[in-house]
């Protein structure tokens, strides 16, 4: 997508911020670059929030609250239908551009399209939801609990699916009577902040409800700080989100952190092993291996450890790396060099420590290979790190209660898959593995936005959203009584 295409012109974020009282583009003091990891080429260039901007931001949405979390359901239900069809209307245009800006395949960006139309589609539902409860009580008093909005939430979204890790939080936070601040990685501020603001300002959104801030750590702690602020959902690594809940906490606000992961694949010896290389290919591999749910460990039965190794082999040789707007490429670009210098630590340190390199391991620029390790044991750095890059770390199993405690040998705990034909057997080692997801004959890799969805360990603090979770997210109870007079007490 060209910057001047006429259905979504890049152009208007330049040196821009996005929100203001009357949600409007306004300048910033800082303009930063937007480059395209492929290429070097710069996209665009938006401006950067310092932390008064974004301080100024949490006052704007707070006035613009009250008023959007009193209209009428119906009357806000109908702003996520049009900020839906907004997007299905441009959906190739903003998939080219997301695929652009992330550096990842097309088939990935047409991905992330199409699921945050569901998610505007799941959300427009909420503000039709029940709100509350009717309590039992006593004293001729009539008592029922009801869900309100936070105020104003904050997010803070990453690099690796932006536009979805983005529009997971602020489209049923605004569903439910919040206004959002948004602040979006500063590697991909376009796909995972002003497609959104772009989408609901098609849709009617009244000005000010959304903000958009690209910004920097200080921008963070602002946001994190502000006292309009009722509630932070982050995504991001678990170090980043570490510092984001201590600070919450400080502020006693309510925080959901969904964090990184070692996720394990258990291949058991009765599973059909073409099938089985194939999904683990995938979940290693998929979008460079970016995703908080890749799969981290294999762990392979030991009959079945060499054929399983050799197509997985077969595959990473097979499979073309490039620009991923090329016809023909599987694996895009590493987001950027910093993320490359880290995998290739922590394949060589494993390397040196007895692990075997049986395919990739080495890179062009951001592009690295997808990478096979097998004899991997714990201690290495490729089975106790979580890699962020298309790392197959493949260690072997000889009993089922082997398996369990390689798999659950982490502090991480956010999704888990087990492959094989026994299907009481997959499901009785996977009801065994510490997780918050589990998948039973697939990849690790999976989300549909209806699901509640949330880590334990340091994969998250214990919290879901998705689905049937996200009115517990994104509202508070508040409990109501009501007496036909005031009665007069003992004192």
């Amino acid at each position: 997508m060209s910057a001047g295409s006429e259905h979504f012109d890049i152009t208007r974020w330049h040196g821009k911020l996005f929100g203001g009282t009357e949600g409007t583009l306004y300048s910033s003091g800082e303009v930063a670059d937007v480059v395209e990891p492929a290429t070097g080429e710069v996209l665009t260039r938006v401006g950067m929030a310092n932390a008064a901007a974004m301080e100024a931001a949490c006052c704007s949405a707070a006035l613009a609250q009250e008023a959007w979390g009193a209209l009428p359901p119906r009357e806000r239900s109908a702003v996520f239908r049009r900020a839906a069809l907004w997007m299905e209307q441009h959906t190739d245009d903003l998939a080219r551009y997301i695929a652009r800006e992330s550096g990842s395949v097309l088939p990935k960006a047409t991905l992330e399209v199409h699921e945050a139309i569901n998610l505007l589609n799941i959300t427009s539902g909420l503000p039709l939801q029940p709100p509350g409860l009717v309590l039992p009580s006593s004293g001729g008093r009539h008592s029922y609990a009801r869900r309100v909005p936070h105020g104003v939430v904050g997010v803070i979204s990453p690099f690796n699916f932006p536009l979805i890790l983005s529009m997971r939080s602020v489209a049923p936070a605004l569903a439910l009577g919040n206004a959002v601040v948004l602040k979006p990685d500063p590697q991909t501020p376009v796909s995972g902040g002003y497609i959104l603001a772009q989408a609901f300002e098609a849709a009617g959104l009244p000005g000010g409800v959304l903000q958009v801030l690209p910004g920097r750590s200080d921008a963070g702690i602002a946001l994190v700080a502000a006292h309009e602020v009722g509630m932070i959902a982050f995504t991001g690594s678990t170090a980043a989100g570490r510092a984001v809940g201590e600070l919450a906490g400080r502020h006693l606000k309510k925080v959901s952190l969904e964090l990184g992961g070692k996720n394990a694949l258990i291949v058991l010896p009765d599973a059909d092993l073409d099938v089985a290389a194939s999904n683990a290919a995938f979940g290693a591999w998929f979008h460079q291996g970016q995703i908080c749910m890749a799969t981290g460990k294999i762990l392979v039965h030991r009959d079945i450890a060499d054929a399983f190794i050799e197509r997985l082999v077969e595959k990473a040789n097979r499979l073309r790396v490039g620009n991923p707007l090329d016809d023909g490429v599987a694996l895009g670009p590493l987001i950027n060099a910093r993320q490359v210098a880290n995998v290739h630590r922590i394949v060589t340190a494993s390397v040196d420590s007895g692990a075997t390199l049986a395919a990739g391991g080495t890179h062009d620029r951001l592009f690295y290979r997808p990478t096979v390790l097998t004899n991997v044991k714990p201690g290495m750095p490729a089975f106790d790190e979580e890699i962020f890059g298309p790392v197959a770390s493949v260690s072997t199993f000889e009993t089922d209660e082997e398996a369990i405690a390689l798999a659950n040998q982490t502090r991480y705990g956010l999704s888990a898959g087990v492959i094989g034909k026994d299907l009481a057997r997959a499901m009785g080692i996977g009801e065994m593995l510490r997780t918050g997801v589990l998948h039973i004959n697939a990849h690790t890799v999976a989300d549909e936005g209806t699901n509640p969805f949330g880590g334990r360990g340091q994969s998250g603090n214990g919290g879901s959203m998705g689905g049937p979770a996200d009115h517990d997210e994104y509202t508070q109870w508040q409990w109501v009584t009501v007496r036909p007079a005031a009665e007069k007490m003992p004192f």
